[in-house]
């Protein structure tokens, strides 16, 4: 079995040597997916001496298997959709609005008690790097693609410590590059593969945010 990650911080720093080639960018702004990847985003922008800010994307949970994702939602009105599951699940339109609705309120909750009154970094032109602790769908992470690139970003990267290798691959048509550092073959769930994956309140995504801001 592969070696997991002691914690968040640590699989930022590793994360961190694996972009070392983006240093020499003009402009970096690395975008954390929060909850869980506030953590590892901030060692990534640390070492790179990238700016940092968050890439908010909300999962569109199937009904009933709110775990399983039918699609997600980014800042901007990006929505990307499952079809798969959607049509597997016989998933009406109306029942998909309802849950859209509501988890774009939630991501609206999510941009005011984060990031307040800060303005919206300006992408174009910008190298920026997607960074979250890990991916296990991939629907959060193609939404927040699709989203960056309407800002008219140069380029981006996605940037996780772990993925299954089949969504590493999908994800790479869409990115300029993925970097992944481990792609465990049965892959269960993002926890697995960390020694700590304590959940991550508001106030900590804050209280991260604004230590790096000030700094």
């Amino acid at each position: 079995m592969t070696t997991p990650f002691r914690d968040r911080i640590s699989a930022g720093r590793q994360l961190a040597q694996a972009l070392e080639k983006y240093r020499e960018r003009e402009r970096i702004v690395v975008l954390a997916l929060p909850r869980g990847g506030v953590s590892v985003a901030a060692e990534v922008a640390r070492s790179l001496n990238a700016e940092l800010d968050l890439m908010i994307v909300r999962k569109l949970g199937l009904p009933g298997q709110e775990e399983l994702a039918m699609g997600a939602i980014a800042i901007g009105g990006t929505r990307i959709l499952n079809k798969s599951v959607i049509d597997s699940a016989r998933v009406n339109e109306a029942s998909l609005e309802t849950v859209t609705e509501r988890e774009s309120r939630e991501l609206e909750r999510r941009q005011r008690a984060y990031r307040g009154e800060r303005p919206w970094p300006d992408l174009q032109g910008a190298t920026v790097i997607l960074v979250d602790d890990g991916i296990a769908t991939g629907a959060t992470m193609r939404a927040a693609l699709g989203a960056v690139k309407q800002e008219g970003a140069r380029e981006v990267v996605v940037a996780v410590p772990v993925a299954p290798a089949e969504e590493v691959t999908a994800l790479q048509d869409a990115a300029d590059e993925v970097i992944c550092l481990q792609t465990p073959p049965q892959f269960g769930a993002i926890g697995r593969w960390y020694r700590d994956f304590s959940q991550v309140s508001d106030d900590e995504v804050r209280d991260q945010l604004k230590e790096f801001w000030s700094a």
